[in-house]
């Protein structure tokens, strides 16, 4: 099995909490926070441990909600290699409503990286062995420019890593500028936005995706469609992997498990079909958490069995 990196270059401390209504300007009493790692690639980083894997985040980390992150994520047993930065880790906060079920997720700016920073950064990167996957996922801090995104893969790729990427909107067309993506998972949305057109029929989301692979752009495409799951494309040919119908608690997390489980086949060189259908089921698994939570091994095993029959 090939070694599996992330990198996460906004990370976070996420709360979550529960309050029975919601109403403006009364004071909201809340239930004891519960603190977890948050962060695109820490969650992939997660998400494989989960699975029981093995990965190392990247990612820089600054003052006492650094230092706390750090410390959630030696409690998973998740290696970590970090990046002192000089501000501090931004904490997000998510509520869920008792009385109506509703999520309010509040989403804080990332910190930002000086370029001392982002050059450390970009140093661990490259002293990833050759071979290893390495998986860039969440969005970009102030202070990073898409350049640096697209000259820090092309930089990967030339000592022979291997990159899959989870983003969105201009960090996701930098990322793709250098091709040669081993994976990228875009939504119905962000496919649309990188073929420059409306995507309305499963035809043209196959043709789009089938459009990115034989640009050479990325090997592997998989295009998340929420409840009807991926519709993932290769050079070989195309599949489509639709979830059972599970009773949804929270979508927090779906996407990371799923890139997670992804990452992991691939590391062991399974096929496509097998590769994205672990990915549904682990993205599946995490819905069946309220707040944060990921995807546990037990309950992927248990949708990837279902899969398998039907």
């Amino acid at each position: 099995m090939d070694v599996i990196y992330t990198l996460t270059l906004s990370p976070s401390l996420d709360s979550a909490t529960l309050t029975p209504q919601i109403y403006p300007e009364g004071k909201l009493r809340c239930s004891a926070p519960v603190f977890e790692p948050g962060g695109g690639g820490i969650n992939v980083a997660r998400a494989i441990t989960h699975l029981g894997g093995k990965a190392t985040a990247i990612f820089p980390a600054g003052g006492a909600t650094g230092e706390h992150l750090i410390s959630l994520l030696a409690d998973e047993q998740v290696a970590v290699s970090t990046v002192e930065a000089r501000e501090w880790t931004r904490q997000n906060l998510h509520v869920h409503v008792e009385s109506s079920g509703e999520q309010y997720r509040f989403v804080m700016p990332g910190a930002r990286l000086s370029d001392d920073e982002f050059r450390r950064l970009e140093e661990k990167v490259l002293a990833i062995p050759r071979g290893a996957l390495l998986v860039i996922s969440g969005s970009l801090p102030p202070g990073v420019k898409t350049e640096k995104l697209t000259s820090l893969i092309q930089a990967a790729q030339q000592r022979d890593v291997r990159c899959i990427v989870d983003s969105s909107g201009e960090a996701l067309h930098a990322a793709l500028a250098p091709g040669r993506l081993e994976l990228v998972k875009p939504n119905q949305k962000e496919l649309s936005a990188l073929v420059n057109r409306e995507l309305t029929e499963p035809d043209d989301v196959r043709s789009a995706a089938e459009e990115l692979v034989h640009s050479g752009k990325a090997r592997r495409v998989v295009v998340s469609l929420g409840p009807q799951g991926a519709l993932a494309v290769d050079e070989n040919g195309c599949v489509q992997i639709v979830p059972p119908p599970v009773k949804s608690q929270s979508t927090v997390g779906a996407g990371d498990s799923m890139v997670g489980a992804m990452a992991l086949k691939l590391a062991q060189g399974a096929s496509l079909l097998e590769m994205t259908r672990y990915g549904v089921a682990a993205g599946s698994a995490a819905t069946l958490n309220q707040g944060t939570r990921l995807c546990s091994l037990a309950d992927t095993q248990k949708i990837v069995d279902y899969l398998s029959r039907s």
